[in-house]
């Protein structure tokens, strides 16, 4: 599982993930100057669903568990969106994480809308048959919204290639074999090449051209990555072998480690290959998650849990020229207008992690032609796509003189509100 992904919160997000998705919708929806008919439809769900999810432990007691799957909207092509297992996941989070796949998938312009699952678990208290009954029978509750032109789930928190093996075994079970139904998978179930990595790979490319544009040389520069999971991982390793930049800090649930001149990555991601902690890595200094956010760096890439970058904790204290949103929601308005007052860029959410959900189109179109990609088409779609996208974000945020937030949104609001009206709303 992904658990190293997840660093603790330095506190409770302060607002609902719905809460801080409306607050970052209205500075957009100003800006495009949306009708308030269309902000009402834009912000309402399509369809909720909840479930309760009984589950036979090993022991022989049953437990039930509380899931969530929340279909945003679907006007521009079949829900998409991951699904999380976490003791934090509620309804709250789960809606705005599927807004965001909303905005996400529109700023990308791939033929999605947005959707978002999760179940309030803690899967590190799971043994792995658990885990898998508890996904069967969440799959099974859930099953009557999803398909491969309805909704199509795919990896996020504390969720992984096997996980959604499981999805796609337990729906095929009653549907006939529909890999298009899930994405995300191991390769050797339809899965794409590429796809693990594609989330920090879109990173990596968002700032490779922020670097360009803005003239931060990104060859040698000093990185600072809290999470180290699936993104954060695979970040670094990217970062490192292919930009030359060089990573200083790493965090994970249990802390962090930071080496002025540089980690070892490779050996760093060896090290934690053999499930040992971060923190007992011996090349480099260990330290805790909350001075991980006061190094000096060039670029801070929050890449964890939302909620973690705060008007309370650090927004005040964080020493960096551009913060690299990797996870989904980690800065709070209130923290963002912080940055903003200090001078320090944040490339947003749904345009710098948006590499996932690119690949899984291309997964979920490999699928549905029963053909497979080379890694390096991949690569060279996703790098073709992410780049466009940023491009459109840089000069809407330059041409109004607004955040890359507020520009990323405008572009992507736009866009869902033009497929409303022209399916008749």
């Amino acid at each position: 599982m992904t658990t190293t992904d997840q660093p603790a919160r330095p506190s409770r997000a302060p607002m609902s993930g719905r809460a801080i998705v409306q607050s970052q919708f209205d500075r957009a929806a100003d800006l495009i100057n949306l009708e308030a008919y269309m902000r009402k439809i834009l912000m309402s769900p399509f369809r909720e669903v909840q479930v309760e999810v009984p589950v036979r432990m090993d022991d022989g007691r049953i437990e039930v568990f509380t899931g969530y799957r929340i279909q945003h909207n679907g006007a521009r092509g079949p829900c998409k969106g991951g699904i999380r297992y976490h003791p934090e996941a509620d309804h709250d989070e789960v809606l705005g994480l599927a807004a965001i796949m909303t905005w996400k998938t529109a700023l990308m312009d791939i033929p999605f809308g947005g959707a978002k699952g999760g179940v309030t678990v803690n899967p590190k208290k799971l043994s792995k048959l658990e885990l898998e009954r508890l996904t069967r029978r969440f799959t099974q509750r859930i099953a009557i919204v999803l398909g491969p032109y309805r909704d199509i789930p795919a990896p996020d928190v504390n969720t992984n290639a096997q996980v959604m093996a499981w999805i796609l075994d337990e729906y095929s079970s009653r549907q006939g074999y529909t890999p298009a139904v899930v994405t995300g998978k191991p390769v050797a179930l339809g899965g794409s090449l590429g796809r693990e990595e594609a989330t920090g790979r879109g990173v990596m490319y968002v700032i490779q051209e922020y670097a360009r544009d803005f003239g931060i040389p990104l060859k040698g520069s000093r990185v600072v990555i809290q999470g180290f999971g699936n993104v954060g991982s695979h970040l670094a390793r990217l970062l490192d072998s292919e930009a030359g930049a060089k990573v200083i800090a790493v965090s994970a649930v249990e802390g962090g480690i930071y080496n002025d001149k540089g980690l070892d990555i490779p050996g760093l991601l060896a090290h934690v290959a053999q499930g040992k902690p971060v923190t007992e890595w011996t090349g480099g200094k260990s330290i805790t998650n909350d001075e991980l956010w006061t190094i000096p760096c060039d670029w801070l890439v929050p890449a964890a849990l939302g909620g973690v970058i705060t008007k309370e904790s650090n927004a005040r204290t964080i020493d960096c020229k551009v913060v690299v949103e990797g996870a989904n929601e980690p800065t709070t308005p209130t923290a963002d207008r912080i940055l903003e007052e200090r001078g320090i860029a944040v490339i947003p959410d749904f345009l710098a992690n948006a590499g996932g959900v690119t690949v899984s189109y291309y997964e979920w179109a490999q699928n549905l032609q029963q053909y497979r990609w080379t890694h390096e088409q991949v690569n060279r779609e996703l790098k073709a796509t992410i780049t466009k996208a940023y491009l459109s974000v840089r000069d809407l945020a330059k041409q109004k003189a607004v955040t890359f937030r507020t520009a990323a949104y405008g572009i992507a609001l736009q866009r869902v509100a033009d497929a409303e009206r022209l399916r008749g709303n």
